[in-house]
């Protein structure tokens, strides 16, 4: 039996979206959707592509061929993902070249003797040439809080659990993947349940989606395990309603950037030789996936290692196991959003000392930082109650985070971004001379609960 196909992805002109439309049509409501139009200027649509309309794997052979990247074989499972083969840029290039040329030859079995099809996945190119500027992220996409933090700050620090190339402390979630005709990517939603948007450089992709409210169906009784491959032989004993699922799907064209909202499973195959530049992201408006997600992989942790609840180091194995499986715990998630926090109050202090105009009416600017505490300060509020975050004797300081380069980096990529974003002057020039009023203005200045933190934000909105 076929999948059943309820539905299709909408394709709209980018160009044509304001900030807020996108972010009240799509975001907010967590609806996928096709760009198009986005893409006109991007030096990787040149450098990238040939006269062909082909992958210029020369140039990146040439230019790129001693990254060290993971490549998957599509053709072998490894647990609940492809395999991954660690290789430099020029060796999957060669390998590829050598399939593509067994393919054209019309030898039946000359393809399998040279090798299987490898799809280079989650390149960190951005953090490795930085200088190279191959794209420019779309401003719908642009309100990005986890690549702002993982550029100035790692998620996790445990020294133990650390390595360069892990997930847990992941150094951005800027990709680019490549990957010849037939190269595929199993079902699964995206990690931390975040946003994603992916934009086709060249190639073409055929996308299936499955609504949040249906995520059930593609996993066994015990919802412990999802199914890999959708148009495998699906065992109907083992995901007994996977018949019942019905499906989206979206022929994605080259020049075209599609997003990804949160907790939407999906597998893509490529339907040509294809290039992507995918990012995964979230803020505002999907921070309670992130936490929904933590909480129930801590929920499976503990349940996991149960036996040993009466350790005295039970909780701490707890949170060590969440960042191994998840790639954060409790510990970095409040970290991160009590920094978050920081951020946009020293922000919108900003803002409210720098408005020349005599109306009350907040600009845009402020509005959206306003959206972002109020968000924040729902997550804290549904971490009081287990303690989530709290850590014995870690005091979060504003003051000390104003002495940090790396916060104040933060808050003027943001505010940078913001400005934009909006249409506004930037309001990062005055940030280091607002600190001594913004001490005296708020009385809270130290955070070291979820119950302290929704303390602070009150404090902050009830003052702007």
């Amino acid at each position: 039996m076929g999948l059943k196909i309820g539905g299709r992805i909408e394709k709209v002109n980018g160009r044509q979206l304001t900030y807020n439309d996108f972010a009240e049509k799509y975001m907010a409501q967590n609806q996928p959707v096709v760009l198009k139009g986005l893409m006109d200027d991007w030096r990787a649509c040149k450098d990238w592509v040939s006269p062909t309309g082909k992958p210029n794997l020369h140039f990146f052979s040439t230019h790129f061929g001693k990254s060290k990247v993971q490549v998957a074989d599509c053709g072998t499972r490894e647990f609940t993902d492809q395999k991954r083969i660690e290789m430099t840029v020029a060796e999957f290039v060669d390998h590829w070249l050598r399939v593509s040329a067994a393919d054209k030859g019309n030898d039946s079995n000359g393809g399998a003797a040279v090798g299987c099809l490898l799809y280079l996945k989650d390149w960190h190119f951005v953090k490795e040439y930085p200088e190279y500027n191959a794209y420019r992220t779309p401003m719908d996409f642009s309100d990005d809080w986890l690549n702002f933090y993982l550029d100035k700050f790692r998620m996790h620090n445990d020294p133990d659990t650390y390595s360069e190339r892990n997930e847990i402390s992941c150094s951005d979630y800027r990709f680019v993947y490549m990957g010849s005709k037939g190269t595929w990517t199993p079902l699964h939603a995206d990690v931390f349940r975040s946003y994603s948007w992916s934009a086709n450089v060249c190639g073409k992709k055929q996308w299936y989606f499955l609504s949040p409210s249906q995520h059930r169906l593609v996993f066994d009784r015990n919802m412990k395990s999802s199914v890999y491959n959708i148009f495998a032989d699906v065992s109907q004993s083992k995901f007994p309603e996977f018949e019942k699922s019905i499906w989206w799907e979206c022929t994605q064209e080259e020049n075209e950037v599609i997003f990804v909202p949160s907790g939407w499973y999906h597998q893509v195959h490529n339907l040509e030789d294809t290039i992507s530049i995918n990012h995964n992201w979230f803020n505002g408006y999907n921070l309670s996936w992130v936490w929904d997600l933590l909480l129930k992989d801590y929920n499976e942790a503990s349940e996991y290692i149960e036996d040993l609840q009466g350790c005295e180091d039970f909780e701490e194995l707890c949170q060590r196991n969440l960042a191994a499986n998840t790639g954060m715990n409790f510990y970095d998630f409040f970290i991160f959003i009590v920094r978050f926090t920081f951020a946009n109050v020293v922000l919108l202090h900003t803002l409210s000392h720098g408005k020349k105009e005599t109306s009350q009416e907040p600009s845009e600017s402020m509005q959206h930082i306003h959206f972002n505490l109020e968000a924040i300060r729902s997550i804290a509020v549904k971490m009081k109650p287990i303690n989530a975050g709290d850590r014995r004797g870690v005091l979060h300081d504003l003051r000390k985070n104003l002495e940090d380069h790396s916060f104040i980096e933060l808050c003027a990529a943001v505010g940078k971004t913001y400005a934009l974003m909006h249409d506004q002057d930037e309001m990062t020039p005055a940030l280091l001379q607002c600190t001594d009023s913004l001490f005296t203005s708020l009385v809270r200045s130290q955070v070291q609960s979820s119950e302290d933190l929704v303390a602070f934000i009150d404090d902050a909105l009830t003052i702007y």
